[in-house]
């Protein structure tokens, strides 16, 4: 992978800034770093493989994989055939053309305009800052904050929503970055800046179209075969490819579909867990003598936390979201170190198959707003004889009390905030702190259905963004690239055209996704119901040593998160944390609470020291 940053300034030495800038990037991305200088713009790469091209007054740096590179003008990278493009169609014209990741640069000399383009999904990052002489760009924050002009200052709102709020409500604004100087390109936008103004606009959208009707057999053929051809386009340009893997349907699908594809089973990585809460071994083993040349189980147990997230949040560039974050980080350094190049995944198969737990309650609202009483009668008591669960229960009062606050009844696909969740901590911070009860998301609704608004919501506002931030860093940190087929374009557009009925059924999720993969998957891992989730034990990790370790943190006069938190009320929620794990109750736990805890105070530190 190769990171990219550039300038447009009219007087400065755009060389030495950008070699800081690039020196933000690396050494991670790369042993190669390159820039170049045309008019008023220098633009640079740091990275294993070449990421710039030049074409007579046009200079263009490319960060991502174009998957489709077949279909389009031959160069010997990317950004040639991106310039090449460009020559023909324009910017926005070269964007449409392309299936795959990235972020892209390019800087037209003849009209001294500089333009900037990120994927559909946002699968790759671009931020942008203004500093002391004109506007600049990179792949990650650390670079911009290396330029003169640019403060260092963090923005406390995120901060506080960090601190005492749900992940899901860290990316409601796709613009901003967790530093007031530094703005964020959201998915699917480009980028003009010519004459002193700066010009953001959206140039690809999903938008609302009628349902397939065709059969269920028939769309699970179609979806089958563009899954085919997604997968063999990345597959086709993957350096030593290895997959995830755990016991759920999408990684497998993934993995299933590119040795069905080669004609060679695949080497696959899973973590796998000491504690028996999260841990997949046994529903990982069904697709093993199938698909899996050689199993890499990576075992978590007890962990070295500060020194892991310290590790993490500096790969970063500000905390990480979800203790999940932390197995990913463990494996991608074992697949590294195993001399894998590409690692496949399957991030984005839950939100487009219907595969989240809460999508039943928005599937029910559609139901509801169809008249269909039957249906949804039946598909409440078949999700609770499924899913229900001694912590989360799962029966037709909770259905009832979901429906009430997370859909409008009265404006159909409208859906509401989860106050719940968002604010189940907001009495830890303290009173002078931005208060998450003030917090009011943006909840987009460009469809009429609340299941279709809820996914749009998740991919573009909630789970995705910090995932794919997430994965990308990982990446980054241990040279590889990251690869998720479900993020396709081509997928989102065909699987917000299902109805809502081809994904859940029966109290069974991800339908059509199971009808496709027939033939593909080994039968026990098609028909499984049940589903563990893709989570870590960080229960155990914030008991014993560690929870004293957070303890002593807390109590610090150190502590860099004191402006946010009420000490003594994260102390009490640390017991009664310690409390529950050891007495092994059926009540929900504070692990996440005290991971973004963790995550926050260190991050807060490194920006100190920075």
């Amino acid at each position: 992978m190769s990171r990219i940053a550039g300038i447009y300034a009219t007087d400065c030495n755009h060389r030495v800034l950008l070699d800081q800038m690039l020196a933000g990037l690396g050494p991670r991305s790369g042993p190669e770093s390159r820039h170049s200088l045309l008019g008023h713009a220098a633009l640079g790469y740091a990275g294993k493989f070449p990421a710039m091209a030049g074409l007579g007054s046009f200079l263009a740096v490319f960060d991502g994989t174009i998957s489709n590179a077949d279909e389009l003008p031959q160069s010997s990278n990317d950004a040639g055939r991106f310039l090449l493009l460009f020559e023909r169609h324009g910017f926005e014209g070269a964007l449409m053309r392309l299936c795959g990741d990235f972020a892209v640069a390019l800087y037209d000399a003849r009209e001294d305009t500089l333009w900037l383009g990120r994927d559909r999904a946002g699968i790759r990052p671009c931020y942008y800052a203004s500093f002391e002489a004109g506007i600049a760009f990179a792949s990650q924050p650390q670079a911009l904050l290396r330029l003169p002009g640019v403060s260092r200052q963090i923005n406390h709102k995120f901060a506080a929503l960090f601190a005492g709020s749900h992940y899901r409500t860290f990316d409601h604004d796709p613009t901003r970055s967790p530093y007031e100087a530094v703005h964020q390109l959201p998915a699917a936008h480009l980028a003009r800046i010519h004459n002193g103004r700066f010009e953001v606009r959206r140039w690809w959208e999903l938008v609302e179209a009628p349902d397939f009707t065709q059969t269920g057999e028939e769309l699970a053929e179609r979806y089958r075969e563009l899954f085919f051809k997604v997968v063999a386009e990345r597959l086709r340009y993957a350096r030593r490819p290895a997959f995830t893997l755990s016991g759920g349907m999408d990684s497998s699908s993934v993995l299933a579909t590119a040795v069905r594809l080669s004609g060679a089973k695949q080497q696959a990585f899973s973590s796998v867990y000491e504690d028996p809460t999260f841990d997949e071994t046994a529903e990982i083993a069904t697709i093993l003598d199938a698909a899996v040349e050689r199993w890499h189980p990576v075992p978590i147990g007890q962990v070295d936390l500060f020194a892991i997230v310290r590790d993490m949040v500096a790969a970063h560039g500000e905390p990480v979201a979800t203790a999940t974050w932390l197995s990913h980080w463990l494996l991608c350094r074992q697949v590294a170190d195993a001399g894998f190049e590409t690692l496949f995944g399957g991030l984005g198969g839950d939100e487009l198959n219907a595969g989240e737990y809460e999508y039943f309650f928005f599937h029910f609202a559609d139901l509801r707003a169809a008249g269909r009483q039957a249906e949804l009668d039946h598909e409440i008591a078949a999700w609770a004889h499924h899913h229900d669960h001694p912590v989360w229960r799962k029966n037709r009062q909770v259905a009832e009390e979901a429906l009430s606050r997370l859909v409008d009844a009265d404006r159909p696909g409208q859906c509401l905030a989860d106050r719940r969740r968002i604010e189940r901590y907001a009495h830890v911070l303290r009173p002078d702190c931005f208060d998450p009860l003030q917090f009011v998301p943006v909840l987009d609704g460009p469809f009429s259905s609340y299941l279709k608004n809820r996914t749009w919501q998740d991919i573009f506002r909630e789970t995705a963004p910090c995932c794919l931030r997430a994965e990308d860093r990982h990446a980054d940190a241990f040279s590889l690239i990251n690869v998720n087929p479900f993020y396709d374009h081509r997928l989102m557009e065909f699987m917000f055209r299902i109805p809502g009925t081809l994904k859940i059924r029966d109290g069974v999720t991800k339908i059509l996704l199971r009808r496709a993969m027939q033939g593909v998957l080994p039968e026990a891992t098609r028909l499984r119901v049940k589903k563990t989730g893709w989570n870590a034990p960080a229960h155990i990790w914030f008991t014993g040593r560690q929870a004293d370790d957070v303890r002593d943190l807390v109590n610090s006069s150190d502590f860099k998160a004191t402006e946010y938190y009420d000490r003594k009320e994260v102390l009490r929620l640390l017991d009664e944390h310690c409390a529950i794990v050891e007495s092994k109750r059926s009540i929900e736990n504070h692990m996440m609470f005290f991971w973004q805890l963790l995550s926050l105070e260190i991050w807060l530190d490194s920006v100190q020291d920075f």
